[in-house]
C-alpha cells in the first residue's frame, strides 16, 4: 500500500473521482498501480489537492497507524475509575484529545480545544437479595439521579417476558399500578421498548418509585445483552428533558426475568455524578471562501466498557487521516473538522458546539457529515437517508435543504467503484442532530451496530448472518481487532473523496458556486439506489437509539 510518508505504491490503487449528482464536477484518474499522478512528493507533505493523488495518499494503513495510537492509549490508561478506555471524562479521554489535536497543530491547522461540560458517572452496583442471592453488571443511564436503596422491593411494570414481548413498559403513567407507596422501598422493573427511557423513569419517579431498572427488551439477539442508554430526554429529538431525581441503572434480558420472580428485593446504589471539563477538537483549513465552511465530525469518546476502536475510533481516525493529508491543499472553501466529547453520554459535545455558534457562524457552515462506525467488522455499507427513499425520518426531525445532494455524493461514489450500499434512517442519532436541528444540510455514513445482519445482506457484503454487524458493539472487545479493513478502506476513501469534493464546490448543497478541480471535471454516475434490504425502521440500528 501507498506509504503517506514516502507516496510509494504498494498496491493496485484504486484512484478514482467523479463528480455529485445535480452537476457537481471532479477530477477522475482511471485504476493504476503507478506512484501518484504529481510525482515527486510525499503524501503527508504533498497539496493532495486533485482526486487521484488524495485517494492514492487514502490508505487503510494510514489509518489503521491512528486506529493503534487509539488502542494504545486505551491500554496505557490507568484511569483510577475506567482504566482501559477513552470514554468522557477519563484520562484516556484527554490523550486522544492530545494526539488528535497535536497531529493537526503540526500539520498547520488552526486548532481550537472547545471546552464541554460532561457528567461523570461513577459505577454503580445492582444486586439481588431475594428469593436468590446474585450480583449483576450493570451501568448508569445518562442523566440518573443518585442513591442507595438497601432491600428494595422489586416491581415488574407492565412488562412482557414470552412470545414476542413487545413492550410499551412504564411509557404510561397507569403502568406503575402496583408501587406500593406506604410499603418499603420500591425499585421499578422496566422494560426497553417504544418509548424514550427519559419517559420512563420520568412516570416511574412521579408514581413514587425509589429507583428504576431498566432491563433489555429480549425480543431479538441484539436486545438480550446489558444496554445503558440516555435517560434524559422525553422523546427522540432530545427537546423535551426529563425530570426526575432517582437512580436509573441497566440490565440484561435475562437478568430482567430473574429480577421480575414474585418477592424479588434488589441493592441499588448510584454514586453522585461529577461535572468535568473534557474537550471538543475543532480544525480549520482557510480557503478563498471563508464564508463558506465544509465541516465534517466523528466522535472521539469511547463507552466506559472498552477502547472503542470501532465505535469510534474508526470514524475518528479516517476523518483525522483525511485532515493530514489535505494540510497542504489550496481549497475553494474553508474546511472544518471536529472530534466531539461525549457522543456516548448522549450527543453533548456537539450539541454545545453548535448552541454556542451565533446565528451568523452556523450560517457559514454550508454543510456537515458525519462519520460514527464506519468499519463494524460484520458491516453493511449504509448512508444517512436525507431522500427518504426507504426511511420516513422520525416524526419532528428536520431534513435540511441540500442533504440530499450531500447523500447522492456518497452514494454516486459507492456506483462509481462498485460497492452495493443500503439506506440507514435519517434520524438525528448521532453527532448530525445539533446541526439538522440548527437547519445545517448533513448527511453521513455507517456501517452497523447492535442490528442483526439478514440473510440478503451476507449474500450481498458477505459476513455471517444471525449476528451484529458489530459484535463487539459497546463491549469491551471492541479493539483493535474488531474492524473489518476492507468497509474501512472502502468508507476512508468516501470520507476523503466528499471532503474534497465539497472543498471545490458546494453548489448542489447550498447555491455557492466553487471552481473546477485541477484536473477536470467528469460526472459521476447517477446512483444505483439502496439494496433495500431492511424491512424494519431504523436501518443498522443506528448509534443513539433510545428505544
Amino acid at each position: 500500500m501507498v506509504d503517506r510518508r514516502t507516496g510509494t505504491a504498494g498496491r493496485t490503487a484504486r484512484r478514482v473521482a467523479a463528480a455529485g449528482a445535480g452537476g457537481l464536477l471532479v477530477a477522475l484518474a482511471l485504476p493504476a498501480g503507478a506512484a501518484v499522478a504529481g510525482g515527486g512528493h510525499g503524501c503527508e507533505h504533498g497539496d493532495n489537492d486533485s482526486f487521484d493523488e488524495l485517494l492514492e495518499c487514502m490508505t487503510a494503513d494510514g489509518v489503521l497507524e491512528h486506529l493503534e495510537a487509539f488502542q494504545k492509549i486505551a491500554d496505557n490508561s490507568t484511569d483510577p475509575v475506567y482504566p482501559g478506555t477513552r470514554a468522557a471524562g477519563t484520562d484516556g479521554y484527554a490523550d486522544s484529545v492530545e494526539y488528535v489535536a497535536g497531529l493537526l497543530r503540526e500539520a498547520g491547522y488552526e486548532v481550537t480545544l472547545d471546552p464541554v461540560q460532561i457528567t461523570f458517572n461513577f459505577p454503580a452496583e445492582l444486586r439481588q437479595l431475594t428469593p436468590t442471592a446474585a450480583e449483576y453488571e450493570t451501568g448508569v443511564f445518562t442523566g440518573s439521579g443518585s442513591g442507595r436503596i438497601d432491600a428494595g422491593q422489586v416491581v415488574p411494570v407492565d412488562v412482557n417476558l414470552e412470545g414476542d414481548r413487545a413492550s410499551t413498559s412504564g411509557c404510561e403513567a397507569e403502568d406503575f399500578a402496583g408501587l406500593d407507596l406506604s410499603g418499603p422501598a420500591d425499585i421499578a422493573l422496566i422494560q426497553r421498548g417504544t418509548c424514550s427511557f427519559g419517559l420512563k423513569a420520568q412516570n416511574a419517579d412521579q408514581a413514587g418509585a425509589e429507583a428504576v431498572i431498566v432491563f433489555n427488551q429480549g425480543n431479538s439477539p441484539d436486545r438480550e445483552a446489558l444496554f445503558i442508554g440516555d435517560a434524559q430526554t422525553l422523546d427522540l429529538e432530545g427537546t423535551m428533558p426529563a425530570t426526575y431525581d432517582i437512580p436509573v441503572v441497566g440490565a440484561s434480558f435475562a437478568e430482567g426475568v430473574a429480577l421480575a420472580q414474585p418477592g424479588s428485593t434488589a441493592f441499588v446504589e448510584v454514586l453522585p455524578a461529577e461535572t468535568r471539563t473534557d474537550h471538543n477538537v475543532i480544525a480549520e483549513l482557510p480557503g478563498e471562501n471563508r464564508d463558506n465552511v465544509v465541516m465534517a465530525g466523528a466522535h472521539l469518546d469511547s463507552v466506559i466498557e472498552g477502547p472503542g476502536i470501532n465505535d469510534n475510533g474508526s470514524g475518528s481516525a479516517a476523518l483525522l487521516e483525511t485532515a493530514l493529508l489535505m494540510a497542504e491543499g489550496e481549497h475553494e472553501n474553508t474546511l472544518r473538522f471536529g472530534w466531539w466529547a461525549a457522543e456516548e453520554q448522549g450527543l453533548v459535545g456537539s450539541a454545545d458546539y453548535v448552541a454556542g455558534l451565533s446565528q451568523a457562524e452556523r450560517d457559514r457552515i454550508a454543510l456537515y457529515m458525519n462519520y460514527d462506525m464506519v468499519g463494524s467488522p460484520n458491516y453493511v455499507f449504509m448512508v444517512y437517508d436525507a431522500d427518504q427513499s426507504t426511511f420516513p425520518a422520525p416524526e419532528g426531525v428536520p431534513i435540511p435543504e441540500g442533504s440530499t445532494a450531500i447523500e447522492d455524493v456518497y452514494e454516486s461514489y459507492y456506483t462509481l467503484v462498485g460497492e452495493p450500499y443500503d439506506d440507514t434512517e435519517f434520524s438525528g442519532r448521532s453527532d448530525y442532530e445539533a446541526f439538522i436541528l440548527a437547519g445545517i444540510p448533513s448527511s453521513g455514513l455507517f456501517t452497523g451496530a447492535e442490528g442483526i445482519k439478514t440473510e440478503p445482506q451476507a449474500a450481498i457484503w458477505g459476513g455471517t448472518a444471525g449476528e451484529q454487524y458489530d459484535p463487539c458493539y459497546h463491549l469491551a472487545c471492541d479493539t483493535i481487532e474488531n474492524l473489518d479493513r476492507h468497509a474501512l478502506d472502502v468508507n476512508s476513501d468516501l470520507i476523503a473523496f466528499a471532503m474534497l469534493t465539497f472543498a471545490y464546490s458546494t453548489e448542489p448543497v447550498n447555491g455557492v458556486e466553487g471552481r473546477d478541480p485541477r484536473g477536470g471535471p467528469v460526472e459521476l454516475p447517477a446512483p444505483a439506489g439502496p439494496e433495500g434490504t431492511f424491512v424494519e425502521a431504523g436501518g443498522g440500528a443506528a448509534p443513539g437509539a433510545v428505544a
